[in-house]
């Protein structure tokens, strides 16, 4: 049977690498930028946590529009919003111009994980979720890996407007593709009937779908799990926040690259945490099946990989950038794959699909709450002592703490209380 679904993983994928390019632009563009506008370090952190500012405030409307019109309308609109904002970022010409077209694109960016979640919700077989979020969530680490390998050249042939230019255009030619080819699963032409049945029937993985209309964000925060996912993204999305923000900065001054040179060398962790993301996605759809999904086996694995990514507490004591190098590659693997597994366990944890949409629009809020934070914390930081130590473990304390809270927090479905528990299984 044709894996045509793959084609839909491909468009997921894809939609998140332009995501992540179009928020990656500012950190290579920053210095040439700075020159201009004599930005200081603080004013920086600002810039760069601006977009997150709105992508938080939007993320669970986004969610609630998902849920009301649909992936396909929604993630359009998001993506056409947020292109057309990188565009404008180019023609800025003031630190008032660069923070609003930031925060525009950051509104319009909110529309991706639950436009995303709800896709994977509807085409993909639960015992592929794992592998499918690892697709859609290496987009996130492939962006900026491209942007470090094409920034440099492409500022220094034509100037870094054009960067923003270029970004934005790719943008507006996957809305093109995205409106043309993409439908629901019971509407795809292109889809074999085979391979619809397939989708229709395992894409809940045996579980019972619940009838009626969605629960709403208060019923699913009744129980610990939504706050354990919520609180774990946001103490793994501030590392992730921490490196596309500041590590192009960091590589420039603390370890004197160049601007080519530190393209290169930001490039090479992110690649190698593109490829590993996916490969720790596969191996959590092979560890797990059936029951071990629906009760929350991932969390496990989750624990793991925040573990992993926790090594950049020893980035302080490193000098050798080879070695330096192999331990952010180490790090970013962890924070990739947490990422991906968080939002398989939340569609893992959600008793009822059509609530997908807003419960993701609440964990990506709790991701970015921390992760808004990270870019203007290392600012006052780096201001304050003059070095990236302290960056780098506030970062991979965090992570401990992640770690302890998807363990602690996520051992019931979504929405469900120990005491609501115990009543039904009393009836």
């Amino acid at each position: 049977m044709p894996y045509r679904r793959g084609w839909v993983a491909l468009m997921l994928f894809s939609l998140t690498l332009i995501n992540y390019i179009d928020r990656a632009t500012l950190s290579f563009a920053i210095e040439p930028i700075s020159q201009t506008l004599g930005l200081s370090t603080v004013a920086k952190g600002y810039l760069f946590s601006s977009f997150l500012w709105t992508y938080t405030l939007f993320l669970i409307p986004m969610g609630w529009a998902v849920d009301r019109f649909g992936a396909k309308r929604t993630a359009g609109f998001g993506i056409g919003i947020w292109s057309l904002a990188t565009v404008c970022t180019g023609m800025a010409s003031s630190f008032t111009l660069l923070l609003v077209s930031r925060l525009i694109m950051g509104g319009g960016e909110a529309s991706t994980n639950p436009a995303g979640a709800r896709v994977i919700r509807e085409w993909i077989p639960a015992r592929e979720r794992g592998v499918l979020n690892a697709c859609f969530n290496a987009g996130a680490y492939a962006g900026p890996a491209i942007c470090a390998l094409g920034a440099g050249p492409i500022i220094a042939a034509f100037g870094w407007p054009v960067l923003f230019f270029a970004a934005g255009a790719l943008g507006i030619v996957w809305l093109l593709v995205w409106i043309v080819l993409f439908r629901r699963p019971e509407d795809t032409r292109w889809l074999s009937e085979a391979e619809r049945q397939t989708i229709l029937t395992e894409r809940s993985g045996g579980r019972v779908i619940a009838s009626g209309p969605t629960s709403g964000l208060p019923a699913l925060l009744r129980g610990p799990a939504l706050w354990g996912l919520a609180l774990a993204i946001g103490c793994n999305v501030y590392s992730q926040y921490l490196f596309l923000t500041w590590l192009p900065s960091y590589l420039r001054t603390a370890k004197g690259l160049n601007l080519l040179s530190t393209g290169f060398y930001t490039a090479l962790p992110y690649g190698v945490a593109m490829i590993l993301c996916i490969a720790v996605g596969l191996l959590s759809d092979h560890l797990l099946k059936g029951q071990d999904v629906e009760a929350g086996g991932r969390r496990n694995l989750i624990a793991g990989t925040m573990g992993l990514a926790a090594v950049i507490l020893l980035a302080p004591l490193i000098d050798s950038l080879p070695l330096l190098m192999a331990l952010l590659a180490v790090s970013l693997t962890g924070v990739a794959a947490t990422t991906s597994q968080i939002f398989a366990l939340t569609n893992d944890l959600l008793p009822n699909p059509r609530d997908i949409g807003v419960a993701m629009g609440f964990v990506v809020v709790g991701g970015n709450v921390f992760g808004m934070l990270a870019p203007i914390v290392t600012g006052y930081v780096i201001s304050g002592t003059g070095s990236y130590s302290w960056a780098f473990i506030i970062a991979g304390a965090l992570l401990v703490l992640g770690a302890s809270s998807i363990l602690g927090l996520t051992r019931l479905p979504i929405g469900v209380t120990r005491r609501s528990r115990a009543l039904v299984s009393q009836v």
